[in-house]
């Protein structure tokens, strides 16, 4: 299984100043990255794999911890990417033995989905909101299908306002 992980909340791109890879997640973001690592706690995952944008690193880290595991950063998962490329790391990581965990960006995840769909795999490329998964399914080395996963599905519920 490999686990197509936007990145959660990180305010609003706008009213960051400086550099936009080093935004960094607000407080309902935190509580959606640990949401997506209770989720994915008890699931056999042997890598991690991350955009080089805080916002996606500090996502999986909380799963990251809990699994012993390092997160990998990886260019084909930055924002911006070409699509082909993150979907060629994808098609690398359907070879691999284990399950593995890559999170990137609002831009990349759809070129991905997008790409297999015009394989004929079921997946949805608009379905892809902050803090979701998407799991795709591996059989004889090749995604077979996908299944998406929202953050109100995996348990998160916005914290109360201050």
């Amino acid at each position: 299984m490999l686990y197509l992980i936007r990145h959660a909340s990180a305010g609003d791109r706008r009213r960051w100043q400086g550099d936009d890879t080093l935004r960094t997640l607000d407080a309902t973001g935190r509580a959606q990255a640990d949401a997506i690592a209770e989720a994915l706690a008890a699931a056999p995952i042997r890598r991690v794999l991350s955009s080089p944008s805080t916002r996606c690193v500090q996502t999986v880290q909380p799963l990251a911890a809990r699994l012993a595991l390092d997160v990998e950063v990886c260019a084909e998962l930055a924002e911006g990417a070409a699509a082909r490329r993150a979907d060629a790391l994808v098609q690398r990581m359907c070879a691999e033995a284990g399950d593995s965990v890559l999170c990137s960006h609002g831009d990349v995840i759809p070129g991905v989905l997008r790409q297999l769909a015009g394989r004929g795999i079921d997946v949805n490329p608009a379905r892809c909101k902050k803090a979701s998964i998407w799991e795709l399914h591996i059989a004889a080395g090749a995604i077979s299908h996908g299944v998406y996963r929202s953050p109100r599905s995996l348990g998160f519920r916005p914290p109360d306002p201050v």
